[in-house]
């Protein structure tokens, strides 16, 4: 029970008459002066520990007695060991009768003991282990708060000092672009001139020669054709003609910028990000196709270039200058009408269709350089040759007995037949072209050929 405070009057227990001044502890009965001698007369209770009300509450030990629920003003002063309970005089002679029920202050020692025992013995050495614990775990937090703290300082710090890193190399790429920049505003002034000074040698020409036909006389003409012609010619020659094939106009395409790539490292932190010129490498080009080896005469032959820069990537964009020449190896003067398209990827697409058969010279260039394996060797096989006759065993049997049937085999048979005939001269033995006496139902006719290579082939075909 707590320690609770009492009226400043309390009546005595046993008499109900006079003020209580004392209390027995034992028997847990405040008693008055009188009941208080009387109590300690009797010999039954000459030995109960009787103390002042006033110090047992300045020793916090006063406590008030517990009443019974059922029978109002009786207090709980006997323990029923059968029902493990506490119960008043009236209920131990109403309800506990046959029951062991006797006075609490003389079982409480017995039970007070093994509760002490269970809080000293057990839950007390628990107690300051569980103290230790929440000791050390406010210790880890404390030391959990200042070590977070420090991690937070060391990482504002190196936020502070990477974003710096990372503002100085923003600087930089953006100057090295900048750098680029002037660099091909300067190539492009340089063009212009060039261009503009060539205009303008050409338009001067061609405005005298046009005056010169539209208003000089016959005599002015034949006098001025010499000095004209040698001006024009002299322009033709040597003058700077563009064209869209071999002149590339720098727009700055070429320049890009790689934000995976390693850029090294900056005030001793590693950043990413270059800015590069993307320069077309003829060496690096390469050319995919069959049709760059390989072709039939009076068919379309395709092929395609796909050019990349030093680091052998694709250029992704076109405007690039591409120049390709087939001519024949042994004639010169026999060149084949080459198509360019420009796939704007990187990629230009190739296409020609060969007159002749033969073998052929491919120039495959880029900026007026060969690319890799360029020139090619093309050969240009002759267009297919259909049958012009039947697939037959023999000719005695496929025109019916006619003696001026005649095969492509040279087979003939006596009795005046010109053509063949099962087991006899010149017949190859299986069924055959009547044109050129191929064995070979779905091959080329071979009519034309000399009569003993001829003869070789169905030879040849046959074993």
């Amino acid at each position: 029970m707590e320690t609770l405070l009492i009226e400043n009057s309390v009546l005595c227990d046993l008499c109900s008459e006079g003020d209580a001044g004392k209390r027995c502890e034992v028997c847990c009965v405040n008693l008055c002066d009188f009941c208080s001698q009387a109590h300690r007369r009797q010999k039954r209770t000459s030995s109960h520990s009787v103390h002042s009300l006033e110090d047992l509450k300045a020793q916090g030990r006063l406590s008030r007695p517990v009443l019974c629920s059922v029978h109002a003003g009786q207090e709980l002063r006997l323990y029923c060991e059968s029902c493990d309970l506490t119960v008043c005089q009236e209920c131990a002679a109403a309800f506990h009768r046959d029951h062991q029920c006797r006075p609490t202050h003389d079982v409480i020692n017995h039970h007070g003991d093994r509760i002490r025992a269970l809080v000293s013995g057990s839950l007390q050495p628990r107690l300051g282990r569980l103290e230790e614990s929440l000791r050390r775990v406010d210790q880890a937090q404390d030391v959990l708060r200042r070590r977070s703290d420090a991690l937070a300082g060391e990482i504002r710090a190196f936020a502070r000092s990477y974003a710096a890193a990372v503002e100085t190399h923003c600087c930089s790429l953006l100057q090295d672009l900048q750098d680029l920049r002037v660099q091909r505003s300067n190539q492009l002034h340089l063009q212009r001139a060039q261009l503009q000074q060539a205009k303008a040698d050409v338009g001067g020409a061609v405005d005298f020669a046009e005056r010169l036909l539209t208003c000089g006389s016959e005599a002015e003409i034949l006098n001025a054709k010499g000095v004209a012609t040698k001006r024009l010619m002299g322009l033709l020659e040597s003058g700077y003609d563009p064209q869209p094939a071999t002149v590339a106009y720098d727009d700055g395409s070429g320049i890009c910028f790689l934000p995976q790539c390693s850029a090294g490292e900056v005030e001793g932190f590693p950043v990413v990000g270059v800015v590069r010129v993307k320069e077309i490498d003829p060496g690096k080009c390469i050319v995919q196709g069959e049709g760059v080896q390989q072709g039939a005469e009076g068919q379309r032959g395709e092929f395609t270039l796909i050019c990349r820069d030093s680091a052998e990537e694709s250029m992704g964009r076109g405007g690039d200058p591409v120049l390709v020449s087939i001519v024949h190896k042994d004639r010169k003067d026999c060149r084949v009408e080459v198509t360019v398209v420009d796939n704007g990827d990187g990629s230009y697409a190739v296409s020609y269709v060969p007159k002749e058969s033969g073998s052929y010279s491919v120039w495959v260039c880029v900026k007026a350089q060969h690319v890799k394996g360029s020139p090619f060797a093309l050969t240009v096989k002759p267009k297919f040759r259909q049958h012009q006759g039947i697939f037959h065993c023999c000719s005695f049997c496929s025109s019916g007995g006619a003696k001026d049937a005649r095969c492509g085999c040279m087979g003939t048979m006596p009795g005046g037949f010109q053509g063949c005939g099962h087991g006899h001269k010149g017949h190859p033995g299986n069924a055959h072209w009547s044109c050129c006496g191929s064995v070979v139902e779905n091959s080329e006719c071979l009519h034309g050929l000399e009569p003993t290579s001829l003869r070789g082939r169905i030879r040849t075909v046959e074993l």
